[in-house]
């Protein structure tokens, strides 16, 4: 009986091996299947990845054809998109249900943020815009000077509204919601907006430093595709030091090029004194983009001379060889001026810019999400693609109003200060404008005359 129980046991344990050899067959199918599977995924992301990229570049060239207020309301979106990512992303990590009209809360601080951002940058188009009309001047004039104050009121009413909407067992998560909402604003709203400053004193100056976050993102994948060994930061194990290096090679060599070919169009290179939309723009010629004969000591006006004084201090030491140096000064080579701050902003790009992509990355890491979003397919979201234009964006403007811009008076600021003057000053004002137009011979005969030919005469 044993022996026919195992006979009659044993093919099912046969047939049992034999399911088992099939389901191993089965797994082993399985895993050489997802090479295939996993190379279509890659493709397919490959592709959405290109086409979206095309798809961008394409778009942004065609705000800036568009011009200065196109590219503005494009930096408002990209902004407005960022920041409800972060709000997202902000209330997840508390994993508490939202609050009835706390998200108003969050947008009502936006709007506060980019009310007072904004407006301390356009104030001057703005002045130029509504001086042609009585009303204008009297209810967004006064605004406009008051700008400040105004911004701070509305700050205060939002800080109010909080504290009134303090709920019982909830202050935690509550006050969490206020400090990501400020560190949200702070960290990516704020350093944005710089880029509205720098679109209005010319093209150049959003496109150049835009162009070399994403150049030295390229160029430094391509050193450490080909060269990479040494890692570079823990917070991302695929960063080398020869990509690093190489990245800072190729953004300096590329922003040198790329700001003389910018600097050819003055479409580019002039300043937006107002907000119109059509209609061309001329300025006179500027010797920023005017090609220039350099020698190492002429380059004191366009250098910080923390970068001459050394080579000044060892030509006086006696131990020095004078002849090396000699030939040093003796350097000459030509490049518009524009060339020679490219190639500083590509040195901050470079060494600095990465560590925004760092910081984003440390930041995903804590939170253990691999992106901010998904508003750009095969991308991730938009603070994906800009973690690193952020302290661009402040560099490229402090550069421009620190090294380059010599300040001065324009018309917006002499309107902006006369409004504030009483009728006699303002009339006083007038009559010492008139004596000095007269002086330079502007004004001939008649100053009523003389004063409307030469309105008629100014440029549009």
């Amino acid at each position: 009986g044993k022996t026919s129980l195992r006979r009659r046991i044993a093919p099912s344990r046969n047939t049992d091996t034999e399911d088992e050899d099939s389901d191993t067959g089965v797994e082993a199918r399985e895993r050489r299947a997802p090479p295939s599977a996993e190379h279509r995924n890659k493709l397919r992301s490959f592709l959405t990845r290109t086409a979206s990229t095309v798809f961008l570049i394409a778009l942004f060239i065609f705000f800036v054809y568009m011009g200065h207020v196109f590219l503005v309301a494009l930096i408002f979106a990209i902004q407005f998109t960022m920041v409800g990512e972060l709000f997202k992303m902000a209330r997840i990590t508390q994993k508490e249900e939202t609050l009835r009209g706390f998200r108003a809360q969050q947008w009502y601080f936006f709007s506060v943020a980019a009310f007072y951002m904004y407006g301390r940058f356009i104030k001057k188009n703005l002045w130029s815009e509504i001086t042609y009309d009585k009303t204008l001047i009297k209810i967004v004039g006064g605004v406009l000077r008051r700008h400040t104050l105004v911004s701070f009121s509305l700050y205060c009413a939002g800080f109010v509204m909080f504290v009134l909407s303090l709920k019982k067992k909830m202050y935690l998560y509550q006050f969490g919601q206020y400090a990501w909402t400020h560190m949200i604003l702070m960290t990516v709203f704020v350093p944005s907006s710089f880029f509205v400053s720098n679109t209005f004193e010319g093209l150049i100056w959003l496109i150049l430093p835009c162009s070399l976050i994403i150049t030295n993102d390229i160029a430094a994948y391509l050193a450490g595709f080909f060269f990479g060994k040494t890692p570079l930061i823990k917070l991302s194990p695929k960063k080398t030091w020869e990509g690093f290096v190489g990245g800072a090679v190729g953004t300096i060599v590329f922003a040198f090029f790329l700001s003389a070919f910018l600097g050819r169009y003055k479409w580019l290179t002039c300043a937006r004194q107002d907000l119109s939309i059509l209609g061309s723009l001329d300025c006179e010629d500027d010797p920023l983009y005017t090609e220039t004969v350099f020698t190492v000591y002429d380059l004191d006006p366009w250098v910080p001379d923390i970068l001459l004084e050394p080579i000044a201090d060892l030509s006086r030491q006696p131990w020095a060889p004078h002849g090396p140096i000699e030939w040093v000064k003796g350097v000459s080579f030509r490049a518009q001026p524009i060339q020679l701050h490219a190639c500083a902003l590509a040195v901050f790009a470079s060494l600095i810019g990465p560590f925004g992509g760092f910081f984003a990355s440390g930041f995903k890491r804590a939170f253990k999400v691999k992106d901010f979003g998904d508003s750009i397919p095969g991308h991730g979201g938009m603070t994906d693609r800009m973690d690193c234009q952020m302290l661009m964006a402040v560099f490229s403007y402090l550069w421009f109003n620190n090294i380059i811009h010599v300040a001065e008076a324009s018309v917006s600021d002499v309107i902006d200060m006369a409004t504030t003057m009483s009728a006699p000053e303002m009339v006083e004002l007038i009559g010492r404008l008139v004596d000095i137009a007269q002086g330079e011979g502007l004004l001939k005969g008649n100053v009523l005359e003389g004063l409307q030919h030469q309105l008629c005469d100014r440029p549009s």
